[in-house]
Order: structure tokens, then sequence, then C-alpha cells
């Protein structure tokens, strides 16, 4: 029994940890693009949280990139208010 229940369940761990990264983020202008990102794997129309300096958001994947080596995430104007990173452009953050 203890076995079974542990083979059930090993596929789980590495599930909810494989999806886990951290690194550079930075944020592209323009209006209208509401708490949105561009990430380079998630599928499209995906929601990703996206934590940095106490501060943390959910915002929808709706396009490809960063194209930036270093980069994991580019976030929309929005997104980067939510975060705090208007000033710096560039900060560290953790996206689930």
């Amino acid at each position: 029994m203890y076995r079974t229940s542990l083979l059930a369940t090993l596929p789980l761990i590495f599930i909810s940890t494989a999806h886990a990264e951290s690194g550079l983020a930075s944020y592209y202008g323009g209006r209208g693009h509401g708490m949105t990102c561009a990430h380079r794997t998630r599928p499209l129309g995906s929601l990703v949280t996206v934590s940095a300096g106490g501060h943390s958001i959910q915002c929808r994947v709706n396009d490809r990139g960063p194209f930036v080596r270093g980069r994991v995430i580019d976030l929309s104007v929005p997104a980067a208010r939510a975060l705090g990173m208007m000033r710096s452009g560039v900060i560290h953050v953790s996206v689930r």
C-alpha cells in the first residue's frame, strides 16, 4: 500500500517543481495589455504567478519572448507596476 501511494504521488512532485524558474524580468511598453506577459515556453493563455521583493501577481501568457539572453519573462506595464519595477526596468523574479 505504501509503495502504491508513493508511486502515485511521485509524478505530482516532479510536475509541480518542473515549472518553477527564476531569473530576470523586464517589461514592454504600450497601453491596453492588462496583466499579461510573454514567456518562451509556457502555453499561451496560461496563468503564471510572478513574485519579486515581497510582491506577487498573476498574469496571463499572451505572447512569446523575451528574446534577450538571461531573461525569463517580459511583463506588461500594469504587471510591472504591480511588482514595483518601473524605476529599475529589470528585476530578479520567481515564476510559477
